[in-house]
């Protein structure tokens, strides 16, 4: 099952990042989505599997602040900021998060902390990234994908 991870896309569904949501079997999505049309468009891909950030307001008020799921025999919570996961992660395997727009994916204690980056607007000359993600009989492999970008678009 081959999945998607993105996050912080504020707005911003790049055409580079929709070629890999049409490769995608599920999609998850850790917050700061800012618009029910990336939603909307999201959901035109794949299963969509999604939390609310910090600039997620009114409109978003139905889209959980986190969520657990099982994908191919591995289990992610998910939750748009890093300080929000509850210190009992019992049975988890993968924590997937977002709002710092820097790239994470490490390993810590048999546990899998996996923020995709930002690949909405570049923010705070940081580069612009997500996640492409392997998983099936319980294990998961994760690739870094790099969006190219001009300036400060």
């Amino acid at each position: 099952m081959k999945l998607a991870i993105l996050s912080d896309t504020h707005g911003l569904l790049r055409k580079e990042v929709t070629e890999y949501l049409k490769t995608a079997d599920a999609i998850l999505h850790g917050g700061d989505i800012n618009r029910q049309a990336i939603v909307e468009e999201l959901r035109q891909y794949a299963p969509l599997y999604i939390v609310r950030g910090n600039n997620d307001k009114d409109w978003a008020q139905s889209i959980p602040h986190h969520c657990t799921i099982s994908l191919g025999g591995v289990t992610f919570y998910l939750v748009h900021n890093r300080k929000e996961v509850p210190a009992d992660l019992t049975d988890i395997d993968a924590v997937v998060f977002g709002h710092s727009h820097k790239y994470v994916q490490e390993e810590k204690n048999g546990l899998l902390w996996l923020n995709p980056g930002s690949c909405g607007p570049r923010r705070f000359h940081q580069e612009i990234t997500m996640m492409m993600a392997q998983v099936g009989g319980g294990k998961i492999q994760v690739e870094k994908i790099t969006i190219p970008h001009e300036g400060a678009g």
